[in-house]
């Protein structure tokens, strides 16, 4: 029967009288671990920035009615010429209205579903920003502003103003930070929208909006839904686009095929909106983990070249052990709780150090124009990492001490003896 006690004592011994390997040893496990939990924590920290600086300016769901070719052509309906293979060239799109046909009801249905978490009314009008002798082209987007500040950030992207002054003004305007850069205009001033048939309407400016993609703040600014329709001329119904929130994201394909027959008007999922960014992002996490993995495998041969020095350094005390009654497995005990000490020692303090690292990070300024909501580099403590971290740690030294220690258990005390 082993008797742990007396294993474990040993291998206590080896460990403090050998005190520079050891310590060696476990910084090796120390400084891997902690340069994963910091590089993990850094880059998808970062991922996660890019990932919502995108997303959360995408619904789950949106849905509107898509400007589509007609499918069947005035020549297809001549009875003679049914039968007949027809050529038709330079094919017009049909005419079709950006209305929503009853909008009410299915923001209504829409509310119901249990598995929507919210869903929002648009109207977007093509204008043209009008300031002195400035006539610049865009969007205004007309919001249930309340409900854009529950689903959305929008909150956070308002540099200036509140979403609450826009809700309680109602010829007012969040204009995007390009265009107040563009035409040097701040909250309290004022905007004239033209719309594309010559109509002029003065706004007041309660806001400035800046999500952070220049395309987007160049071009696009909000106001209340009912000014907007008030603007075009337009009934309380008259909505032109939807978007939809969901309690789960992963159902938001289904569901968006779903609502698209049902309602027979397009509705695009946010995995099909944003297909070339979702691929974009997958190549940054493999690319993460990749070196992340990487470094936690160099730490491991790091910990098994100390461990097959130490016993090389050791040949006089294994035979002395084998020589006083200890079998080739406890020998093999011995230099495997070595390691496992190692590793525990070292990956708790790798622990910490990526802590430590992690917050140095997040505590570094990180100010941009384009990101104003984001003061400091981004961190992700997510606690798995810590888990993973701790893990590899075990593993790679039980395996890393295991070779060694196996050596160590077929060694012939005689021949060492003899040898000396």
């Amino acid at each position: 029967m082993t008797n742990w006690k007396v294993i474990l004592s040993i291998a206590k011994t080896h460990l403090l009288t050998k005190l520079k390997s050891t310590i060696t040893a476990s910084l090796g496990v120390t400084f891997g671990i902690g340069a994963y939990i910091t590089l993990v924590s850094f880059m998808t920290g970062l991922n996660e920035m890019l990932d919502n600086l995108v997303l959360n300016q995408t619904p789950h769901i949106h849905m509107y009615n898509d400007i589509e070719p007609s499918a069947q052509q005035p020549i297809d309906l001549a009875r003679p010429l049914s039968t007949d293979f027809n050529v038709v060239r330079s094919i017009k799109p049909k005419i079709s209205q950006t209305k929503i046909h009853n909008a009410l009801p299915i923001l209504d249905y829409l509310k119901k579903n249990k598995e929507v978490k919210g869903a929002t009314p648009q109207l977007r009008l093509q204008i043209f920003y009008i300031s002195g002798s400035i006539e610049l082209g865009g969007n205004l987007v007309g919001i249930d502003v309340m409900e854009e500040v529950r689903l959305s950030n929008i909150r956070d992207n308002i540099i200036k103003g509140s979403p609450e002054a826009l809700k309680n003004n109602e010829n007012g305007i969040l204009l995007g930070s390009g265009l107040a850069n563009k035409m040097s205009l701040s909250v309290g001033n004022r905007v004239q929208v033209s719309t594309v048939e010559g109509a002029v309407f003065p706004l007041k400016i309660v806001g400035i909006y800046q999500s952070g993609l220049a395309e987007i703040d160049n071009i696009q600014s909000f106001t209340n839904l009912k000014t907007l329709q008030k603007i075009q001329g337009k009934a309380q119904n008259y909505i032109t686009d939807i978007n939809i929130k969901l309690n789960n994201i992963n159902k938001a394909t289904p569901i968006a095929k779903e609502l698209e027959k049902q309602f027979k008007i397009k509705a695009t999922d946010i995995n099909e909106a944003n297909a070339q960014f979702e691929t974009g992002s997958s190549i940054r996490n493999i690319i993460t983990y990749a070196v992340s993995i990487t470094l936690l495998i160099v730490a491991g041969f790091g910990i098994y070249n100390i461990l097959n020095m130490l016993i090389y350094e050791k040949m006089q005390d294994i035979a002395i052990l084998k020589a006083t009654g200890f079998s080739g497995r406890d020998v093999q005990y011995i230099f495997m709780s070595q390691a496992i000490i190692i590793g525990i020692a070292g990956g708790i303090l790798g622990l910490i150090l990526g802590f430590i690292f992690s917050t140095i990070i997040d505590g570094i300024p990180f100010e941009t124009e384009a990101l104003p909501t984001i003061k400091t580099f981004p961190v992700n403590y997510q606690f798995s990492y810590y888990v993973i971290g701790i893990t590899f740690a075990l593993i790679s030294t039980f395996i890393a001490g295991y070779l060694p220690a196996n050596k160590a258990r077929k060694i012939d005390p005689v021949r060492i003896i003899r040898g000396n």
